[in-house]
């Protein structure tokens, strides 16, 4: 398995969460302010970079209908920002319900809850992956 990076987009701030090495277990990593989709893109990559993740995955808000609504092409120009600027793969997943599933884990929310719900879709992501 690879270690990925899962990245929350929000029209304020971005949660970012990240896979151990083996792709057992995601842990919440950070919440970065959101400034313009291709500075987004250059942050989330530097992160991607730092953890020496080998792809990136994104989450998508899909709508009441499971369809791609406003936030999930949101979601999806910035997966085009992302392979614009990195040779890495970027992939994206169905993050439907990942923020009120972080704020049962955590309680309240707080400033890491946009990376606690990164890390809710990444774990999902990693079951789904595992035979």
């Amino acid at each position: 398995m690879t270690r990925i990076l899962a990245v929350d987009p929000g029209d304020k701030r971005i949660g970012l969460a990240v896979s151990d090495s083996s792709g057992t277990i995601a842990r919440p990593l950070t919440v970065v302010k959101h400034v313009s989709r291709n500075a987004d893109a250059r942050t989330i990559t530097q992160w991607a970079e730092d953890y020496e993740v080998d792809r990136i995955l994104v989450g998508l808000a899909l709508d009441a209908a499971g369809q791609i609504g406003h936030q999930a092409r949101k979601a999806l120009r910035l997966v085009e920002a992302l392979r614009a600027v990195t040779e890495l793969q970027v992939d994206t997943w169905d993050e439907t319900d990942s923020t009120s599933t972080a704020l049962l884990l955590g309680g309240k929310k707080d400033d890491m809850t946009d990376a606690r719900a990164a890390a809710v879709f990444l774990q999902e992501y990693l079951h789904a992956e595992k035979p």
